[in-house]
């Protein structure tokens, strides 16, 4: 794995730092939910570099916006870390809206959790720590399939074209599936070669291999969008 210094310096899609500071500062900064503020603090005090795995704070808000334009209420989120897109989209949901969490980290998650009960949105989210290919099995087994408005995946990038097979089963037909990092720190649009940090350069060619099948996926209407380190959207057609 490559220093995470790199990783961190080497996220951010938008390479000029002035025009991403004009963004934060002037639409996402004075928007930010205070608790979702000190989540994203204390999650950087705790785990460093390391809190780059959160979620952008212009891309949280834009995944707050969207959430409410589609009127979801039944949502999972695959890949959760500290919970700053989990507090995001359950502060966006109705009363009654609920969120299928999931993750192997529960730890991280238990640190988040303070912060959702501060915020009054516990009773939103069923937390269920586990690998996500299961849990995910098991819904479609369990006839759970087409019922969800959103799923979010922010998760192993190596396994987001298997995720992808059981979450187009899962979403309803019309409602979005959004994939995180489908950008990948900007490589996938450089040469292999060019990319230097080792852990980088690994997920790659998994990144790259799903947005090819995405693009030609006759299942879903897809759409890259160049914010935070990428998020591709995806509405199922059938």
């Amino acid at each position: 794995m490559g220093s995470p210094r790199h990783i961190h310096d080497y996220k951010q899609i938008l390479k000029s730092h002035n025009l991403q500071k004009y963004i934060y500062e002037t639409s996402a900064y004075p928007k930010e939910h205070e608790i979702l503020k000190e989540l994203r603090e204390y999650t950087r005090e705790k785990y460093g570099v390391w809190s780059n795995m959160t979620l952008s704070v212009d891309e949280a808000q834009f995944l707050s916006m969207f959430v409410k334009i589609l009127n979801a209420k039944k949502t999972m989120e695959i890949g959760v870390f500290t919970g700053y897109s989990l507090l995001t989209t359950a502060l966006a949901l109705p009363e009654d809206g609920k969120i299928l969490a999931v993750d192997l980290d529960k730890e991280a998650y238990e640190f988040g959790l303070p912060y959702f009960k501060k915020a009054g949105i516990e009773h939103k989210i069923n937390f269920v720590p586990s690998d996500a290919s299961s849990v995910l099995k098991d819904l479609v087994s369990r006839g759970e399939g087409g019922t969800f408005d959103f799923i979010f995946v922010d998760a192993e990038k190596n396994e987001y074209l298997k995720f992808h097979e059981l979450t187009v089963k899962l979403v309803k037909v019309g409602g979005i599936i959004g994939y995180d990092n489908t950008l990948w720190y900007g490589t996938v649009a450089k040469a292999e070669k060019e990319v230097e940090d080792e852990f980088i350069r690994s997920f790659r060619n998994f990144v790259i291999e799903f947005n090819s099948f995405i693009a030609a996926d006759p299942r879903v209407e897809s759409s890259i969008l160049s914010i935070g380190d990428g998020l591709t959207l995806c509405r199922r057609l059938c």
